[in-house]
């Protein structure tokens, strides 16, 4: 499992600029924020953390097709199928590495895009936690639909319309959790409680997902 990991870790930097795309994106998507809504600073610190989110939201769907991209092209996916190791366990290893090539940068890369956006500390890192707690759950529902295009030649698309609705959950607690810490700490912890229990679920069930379809797919 750390050999799978550390492979995929490397293939997602290698291939197609990996982590640097998607803080690239990150970044345009929350500087262009300003120019279309003005230089109202108290506006932007306002809607600063629905922003962040919505860019790294968009952002962690750039890369999500790439999950058994590799494993396809070079016929490794059926090796993966027949071997004695979990199904389930190696699409969740490849989803953490997925994460941490491409999700853990845009968390570090959240807190200077809050300062683009006039926002508080206290936001900055609230938006840093949250990132931190639900990003992962964006990953592991993508594998779900990277494994159900896992077939069709150019299902990046596909990916993107499968996943996002999914995520609109992730989204809202996420927000949610970050504007309670700034109007009143004590608000904080429900949001974050929900926001770290769909990132649990989705663990589960993102992978046993991805598992199935992937067999299915094969078949």
């Amino acid at each position: 499992m750390m050999a799978l990991f550390l492979r995929d870790l490397k293939l997602s930097i290698r291939s197609g600029g990996g982590a640097l795309i998607g803080v690239l994106f990150f970044m345009t998507v929350v500087a262009v924020i300003p120019f279309g809504v003005g230089p109202d600073l108290n506006l932007l610190s306002r809607i600063g953390p629905a922003i962040v989110w919505i860019g790294a939201l968009l952002s962690a769907l750039l890369g999500l097709d790439r999950l058994f991209q590799a494993e396809r092209d070079d016929g490794a996916l059926d090796v993966i199928l027949m071997q004695d190791t979990p199904l389930v366990m190696t699409v969740f290893v490849k989803c953490l590495a997925h994460w941490v090539a491409t999700g853990l940068p845009l968390v570090i890369a959240s807190p200077l895009l809050g300062l683009f956006m006039n926002m508080s500390e206290i936001a900055i890192g609230a938006v840093a936690i949250t990132l931190l707690i639900g990003s992962p759950a964006i990953t592991f529902i993508g594998a779900a639909g990277a494994a159900v295009a896992v077939s069709l030649p150019r299902g990046g698309l596909l990916v993107s319309i499968l996943v996002l609705p999914l995520a609109i959950p992730v989204l809202i607690f996420g927000v949610s959790a970050t504007y309670a810490a700034v109007e009143d700490p004590a608000p904080f912890l429900p949001p974050f409680l929900i926001l770290s229990a769909l990132t649990l679920f989705f663990a589960v069930l993102g992978p046993l997902a991805a598992a199935l379809a992937l067999r299915n797919a094969t078949d």
